[in-house]
């Protein structure tokens, strides 16, 4: 049996809390202010210290009552969604997919539109982490978009999603007609991606060139150091796949296509279990994935 709380006693100290009233809370949940207010006690008792602190005409959580509130939201947000998914039509089907941010925000979110109106029946569950997931264990994942690298297990199907070309993208702003690029290169300010397989040292070493060893700005996330980029703090260097919207908006350019030598690398791998390719959301999914990044189902 599991340790924890009386389910009503949670509930009503999650409306209370995101609420910030024992009123609002019982005016959402059909009771009186008087029952909030002893649900909440009696939750204050179960765990032996004070969840709020009540003062002439609102409540005001304490430290514990905000780590409290922090997981019961996440926990009350999966629930609801669970409960959604129930009353679905007969039919749907539910295609839980983790994905690596900077594609999910990048590349993958901006087409899901044009998958979920082609596939009406496939409702998609996106959850977001930079960690590769082990889906032999992960089981409430259906199909994992990891950046980096893959876990390989016996049962699972893993394969990269084509070469990513990396170059250095920038604000037009920034740059110099009338100066040799090479040149601004080495003046420029240089953006990090801190999480990416090819460094400022990979390219400049690529070019023969010496890689400056001047400050340079870091983001953990491919998507936040583009972001830098389009706003004019610097060059990053950074896949053209992620910044495809901001190219073709003339938002950022990449620099020397043909004057300079670039980099490509597989950097984001799609992972699913065999046994479970056969299930229609899943080969649908993977064949629209495939389809949308121009690679066959054996490239």
């Amino acid at each position: 049996m599991r340790r924890v709380p009386n389910f009503v006693l949670l509930r009503a100290f999650e409306a209370a809390a995101r609420l910030e009233s024992f009123t609002l809370a019982a005016k959402e949940l059909h009771l009186t202010q008087s029952a909030i207010s002893h649900q909440v006690k009696e939750l204050e008792e179960y765990f032996g210290r004070r969840l709020f602190d009540r003062r002439t005409r609102r409540v005001e959580l304490t430290p514990e009552g905000k780590r409290l509130q922090e997981s019961l939201s996440r926990v009350f947000d999966v629930i609801e969604a669970a409960c959604n998914e129930v009353a679905l039509a007969p039919q749907a089907q539910v295609l839980a997919v983790y994905c690596a941010p900077s594609f999910a925000v990048k590349w993958l979110g901006p087409r899901l539109p044009q998958f979920m109106q082609t596939h009406g029946d496939i409702t998609i569950r996106l959850s977001s982490g930079a960690e590769a997931i082990d889906l032999t264990h992960a089981r409430e994942v259906d199909v994992a978009i990891t950046y980096g690298s893959a876990h390989t297990r016996a049962g699972l199907t893993v394969r990269p999603l084509g070469k990513e070309r990396i170059l250095p993208l920038c604000s037009p702003s920034l740059i110099d007609a009338n100066e040799p690029l090479r040149s601004q290169m080495e003046k420029l300010p240089l953006i990090d991606s801190q999480l990416s397989r090819v460094t400022w040292s990979d390219w400049f070493g690529a070019n023969g060139m010496v890689c400056p060893t001047r400050p340079r700005a870091s983001f953990d996330r491919g998507a936040l150091a583009i972001s830098a980029a389009v706003d004019g703090m610097g060059i990053a260097l950074e896949s053209i796949r992620l910044a495809e919207r901001e190219l073709s908006k003339g938002d950022l350019i990449a620099l020397g296509e043909d004057e300079f030598t670039h980099i490509a690398r597989e950097t984001h791998f799609l992972s699913y279990r065999q046994n479970e390719a056969h299930l229609q959301k899943v080969d649908t999914f993977v064949a629209w994935l495939l389809g949308q990044l121009g690679l066959g189902a054996e490239d």
